[in-house]
């Protein structure tokens, strides 16, 4: 199978090298050369193409993974795009996060030309990314569900067909709002045992062993009390996501008010200076808004 891979930030360099690795025929683009010639220097049977149109050109499959809506569109889309030079029966697959209209629309406009769409986001961090073991939801036809099963399983561990266009993206995004409003309930959870005076590390021992035990205890307590804020999942990104959601969750004529209180907080901290920081650092908005310190 011959792919093009587009877009090489955090999440996609790793993926793209996951391909390379399990052997796939992959060429790369990314808006930053540099990354891309660094992956093609890594894994000597990787070809780095000068635009999105160069790399899809006489592919089987085209991937990418932005930041959102508009630079899918742009990339796949746009002067330039991945879509000029696609042959009829490509199949793209967007494993970026843009949410459902975004998917829907984009999959029409490749429908008219003849090309086919999945919508594939994925969960995880850059660790799982590296590794080949995100969860990937993906929204579109069963038939090519299975065309990109091969290359979805390279990258994935858990890999879940969801349903029609636009179903990747509206499990991801209720995914998301989910962790977030997780992590941000679990730093209002630690300041109160602070302030309360109670022993940190009795308090996360007893969650992790009981009910109150969750994948952002055991990822983020640690990194929110020592206030580390590697990046691994960018806070403005997350905000992004949660907004997404919301959108969703309007469309649907649902109500969400855990996510909007969660919105609230995450474009705080970005307002703060925190946005290209991990979404850990919605604490320093926590903090802020209750007088308290975790470092106290």
């Amino acid at each position: 199978m011959r792919v093009a891979f587009l877009g090489l930030g955090i999440m996609g360099s790793r993926m793209a090298a996951r391909l390379a690795w399990e052997g796939f025929e992959l060429t790369v683009w990314n808006r930053t050369a540099a990354r891309a010639e660094e992956l093609g220097a890594s894994y000597p049977g990787v070809e780095v193409a000068a635009s999105p149109q160069a790399a899809a050109t006489d592919v089987d499959l085209v991937i990418s993974m932005v930041v959102d809506g508009p630079q899918v569109e742009s990339v796949l889309l746009g002067p330039g795009g991945a879509a000029e030079s696609a042959s009829q029966g490509t199949l793209f697959v967007d494993c970026s996060t843009i949410g459902p209209k975004a998917a829907v629309a984009i999959g029409a406009r490749l429908e008219e030309r003849g090309l086919r769409f999945l919508d594939a986001p994925v969960t995880g961090s850059s660790p799982k990314a590296a590794d080949g073991t995100l969860t990937i939801m993906v929204g579109g036809e069963r038939d090519d569900f299975e065309r990109a099963l091969p290359a979805l399983e390279a990258m994935g561990r858990l890999v879940v067909h969801t349903g029609p266009t636009g179903h990747g993206q509206l499990v991801k995004v209720i995914n998301n709002a989910v962790a977030a409003t997780n992590t941000t309930v679990l730093g209002q959870a630690l300041l109160v045992a602070s302030r309360a005076g109670a022993d940190l590390d009795a308090v996360v021992k007893v969650m992790g062993a009981g009910s109150g035990n969750s994948a952002m205890l055991e990822l983020k307590a640690g990194p929110m009390r020592a206030h580390d804020y590697s990046t691994l999942f960018k806070l403005d990104h997350m905000l992004k996501d949660v907004r997404l959601c919301l959108e969703a969750a309007d469309d649907a004529g649902a109500q969400f008010g855990f996510a909007a209180l969660t919105e609230r907080v995450l474009a705080a901290a970005s307002e703060l200076g925190y946005g290209d920081a991990d979404f850990v650092a919605l604490i320093e908005q926590l903090e802020r808004a209750s007088g308290s310190s975790l470092r106290a």
